[in-house]
């Protein structure tokens, strides 16, 4: 399929109806909480709210880790350093320890790291761009092969879902920004054109470069390894350092891998102050007043994943299946809660864009969408776990 662009294009409609749900209820409900606090008014089981905060905690996991796997395989080819697996494990899992540091520090440093980190992101995609431009201009890229159809692959539907699946990855983002909700001056007015202004400016960006990408280097290459940005460059610039690409695009999956791990460690730590997850989870730095317990258990879990699972792909899709499980539940409890009237103004989304919202989420969580079948294994190994410590709090609880 060499529309490789167009998942990104389904990936930002499916965002946009389930942001449509998120804004009306984070406007209608502004705290804190995320998909957690919707489900609890909705439907008002502990047990249900706790699978749905896990699966969130758990997406941020995988989320971390392929940042991390990322990370170590952009070092080895931008640095031209051929390093072995278990060379880019013990690299992943040396970042990641890292970025549990940073967290343990605080919130505040952790939120400057991620504002420096995100302009040298952006200047890396508009480096992308630039040569595009060039390559383009000079009549050296193809950009007619990022809009031809390759009809052995058995058609359209299919392709563009199963890379929808994928491209999910790069549209998330909304349970970050709605724990933010209380830190807004007048959310109801300000959050919905924040929200749909960073999904559109990321939609165009990613569809613009995936065109950019596939005009450069064939679809079919950029599919091979984990580093396909940086194909792109050696292929349009063979002039330009490959390591200072390698350096910029090390420093945009080691943002996500901050910020996603800094939030799976909070949703740990509040779980376990609501007696949903052990006690000791809810153990913070008496110095930096950081949750030094849910760190370092949130830490160990992406240490497992960076190493028994590994692969980039797998990771990635298991982030965009676990969120796209709780984006569907959270599409649904926007139509519970339509009858649950506030005195604020807020957010109003069409009960048509809340039922599209929910259809699409769950229809991409299916195995029909040619998913791998380990993204299930993974989701479910580790929803397994937040399962078991739940079992024995509860059980701790009834001995006291």
């Amino acid at each position: 399929m060499r529309y490789a662009w167009l998942p990104f294009l389904v990936a930002f409609v499916v965002a946009a109806l389930t942001a449509c749900s998120y804004l009306e209820l984070v406007t209608k409900y502004p705290k804190a909480a995320g998909a957690a606090l919707y489900t609890q008014k909705a439907f008002g089981l502990h047990f249900v709210t706790f699978l749905v905060a896990f699966a969130v905690m758990a997406s941020g996991l995988t989320s971390s880790s392929t940042a991390a796997r990322a990370f170590a395989e952009n070092l080895s080819t931008g640095f031209a350093l051929e390093l072995g697996s278990w060379a880019i494990t013990l690299i992943g899992l040396g970042f990641v320890a890292i970025i549990a540091l940073i967290n343990m520090r605080g919130v505040g440093e952790s939120v400057l790291v991620n504002a420096v980190f995100t302009c040298i992101e952006l200047t890396g995609l508009i480096i992308i761009l630039g040569i595009g431009l060039l390559l383009f201009g000079a009549g050296e890229a193809d950009i007619g092969r990022a809009f031809t159809f390759d009809s052995s692959d058995g058609g359209t539907f299919w392709p563009v879902i199963a890379g929808t699946t994928l491209a999910f990855f790069a549209m998330v983002g909304f349970e970050d920004s709605v724990n933010m909700a209380e830190e807004t001056t007048n959310p109801s007015r300000n959050f919905p054109k924040m929200l749909f202004a960073g999904l559109g400016i990321a939609a165009v960006l990613y569809v613009l470069v995936s065109i950019v990408a596939i005009s450069i280097v064939p679809v079919e290459e950029l599919a091979e390894g984990d580093t396909p940005l940086l194909k792109v460059v050696e292929a349009g610039a063979p002039g330009f350092p490959s390591w200072i690409f390698g350096l910029i695009t090390m420093i945009a999956v080691g943002n996500s891998a901050l910020i996603n791990l800094l939030m799976a460690s909070r949703l740990v730590y509040g779980m376990s102050q609501e007696a949903v997850l052990p006690s000791v989870l809810g153990k913070v730095n008496r110095r930096r007043q950081t949750p030094v317990t849910a760190i370092l258990f949130t830490t160990a879990l992406a240490a497992g994943l960076i190493t028994f699972v590994g692969a980039v792909p797998q990771l990635g899709g298991t982030t965009a299946l676990l969120l796209l499980a709780v984006f569907a539940v959270v599409n649904i409890a926007a139509l519970v809660l339509k009858k649950d009237k506030v005195e604020h103004i807020h957010f109003r989304t069409p009960v048509w864009v809340a039922v599209a919202g929910a259809a699409t989420c769950a229809f991409l969580v299916g195995p029909w969408t040619g998913r791998d079948p380990a993204q299930y294994g993974i989701a479910t190994a580790l929803i397994g776990i937040g399962l078991l410590l739940w079992i024995v709090t509860r059980i701790w609880m009834r001995s006291e």
